[in-house]
Order: C-alpha cells, then structure tokens, then sequence
C-alpha cells in the first residue's frame, strides 16, 4: 500500500490574478483557496447549487493532469471546451508518492465518457476491449447502473480519485452501497475528493467537510451541513414542510 496523502493541499496564487471580478475569480470560494488541506483519505465539498463546487473540482482534476470531461488519467476527449481557466493559478503540494491509479468521474459528461471508451474499442487491437475493464458497455446500462459498473470494475486502489455529485444518478440504496466502495478504495490506500449534496455520502466517519458559500470556504460537522440538516428537517415532519411549501398565496 502506497503512502497517503498523494495531495496536502492547494493553493490559489492570487499574485497572479489581474482581474478579480472575472469568472471564475469572482466565487467567493475560489478566493478561499488559501490555502485548501486535503483528508489523507476523503474530502467533502457541499454546498448550495451555484457555489463553486464543480469549478473547483474541475480546476482540481485538470491541475492533477486529468481531462476536463472525466476519466483516466490518460483520457484525451473533448467534446467541446468548457472548463475554467482556474487550473492555471493552481498551486499544488503534492505528498510523496504518486498514486498508482487516477480517475476523475463527472456526472454531467458521463455520457461522453461511454461514448470514447465505445470509440476506442472499435479500434483493432490485441488486448480485451476496453470497456470491458468498466463491466461492459457502459451504453448498455442504466445511468446509475454504469455509474456503479465503473466504482466497482475500473477503480483498482492506491488511487487519487476525484467524483462530482456521484449520487447524480445512484438511488438510495445504491449511494450506501457506494459508501462501502468508498470505504473498500481507502482501505486500498486511495484518496477521495468528493462534490456531493448527499447527506448518505456526506456520513462518511473519516473525512473532512468543506462547506462552500458565500462568505467562501469552511470546514464544518457532519451535522452542520446543509444536507443533513435540510433532509433531517424534511423527514422528521415531512407533512408540515410539504404543506408549507405547497400552500397557495
């Protein structure tokens, strides 16, 4: 097993920025990043919609050399460029070792992922196709169903693995089971940066917890986060909330 962490901590160099005000200097949690610790083992990002969450996870991958859009570490598709300028003014202290493994999983390009993974195994070559690594044709499942193909199939350990809202497309059921796949990958020796608004996931024991707003970036309790305490509240009189949110003016 490899030594962890594989990244300490990054930091936004704000020497650099010319123009603050700009997209995406302007998030106040990416004027946060000053800097930014790592777990050894998971770190959460939460937050509302609209906070910074994906940008900094985004930035995050294509600093530690991923492709914008997902996948392996030597995933080369761009299906049509998005991502922010913000990997640039990353500065990264990295841990001693390099991780063995990598994947940067994106819910929103997903699909775009099972597309160049298709394309490449219609290329003629001596080994298995390569999708076979994932479980399959990824095309040919469930979005949450191929989702689980890659946590249980691609990832080997001894990982750097960075994922954006997961629970996207996995049901309750599937996003504790998915806590287990976590649990497995850190007992692998892997590391985990997690974007997420699942309180399930979120319950991991041996983490860290940003929360993103903005005021910009704080490190809070499992019962602090928004997830949890929004979900608690709903459950505990579900009635009560439902009628104050249906109720006509």
């Amino acid at each position: 097993m490899r030594v962890r962490p594989y990244i300490r901590q990054i930091r936004l160099t704000k020497e650099r920025i010319t123009n603050p005000d700009r997209y995406p200097f302007c998030i106040p949690a990416v004027m946060g990043l000053d800097p930014l610790a790592f777990h050894e083992k998971v770190t959460f990002l939460t937050g509302e919609n609209g906070v910074g969450k994906s940008t900094l996870l985004e930035a995050f991958a294509v600093a530690f050399g991923f492709c914008p859009e997902g996948g392996g570490w030597n995933f080369r598709l761009e299906t049509r460029a998005t991502h922010s300028p913000l990997w640039n003014y990353l500065e990264v202290e990295r841990g001693p070792l390099p991780p063995r493994d990598g994947y940067f999983l994106r819910a929103e390009s997903f699909y775009n992922v099972a597309s160049y993974l298709e394309d490449l195994d219609d290329i003629p070559a001596p080994a298995p196709p390569l999708s076979a690594v994932y479980g399959g044709d990824l095309h040919q499942c469930s979005h949450g169903e191929s989702f689980f193909a890659l946590l249980s199939n691609r990832l080997g350990g001894n990982g750097l693995y960075l994922f954006d809202e997961p629970e996207s497309a996995l049901s309750a059921t599937r996003q504790m089971a998915m806590l287990v796949r976590m649990h497995q990958l850190v007992q692998q020796g892997s590391q985990l940066v997690i974007a997420t608004h699942s309180p399930i996931l979120l319950a991991y024991p041996d983490c860290t917890i940003y929360q993103l707003d903005t005021d910009g970036i704080r490190e809070i309790r499992y019962e602090e986060s928004q997830p949890y305490q929004l979900t608690k509240g709903f459950l505990q009189d579900y009635r009560r909330v439902t009628r104050e949110l249906l109720k006509e003016d």
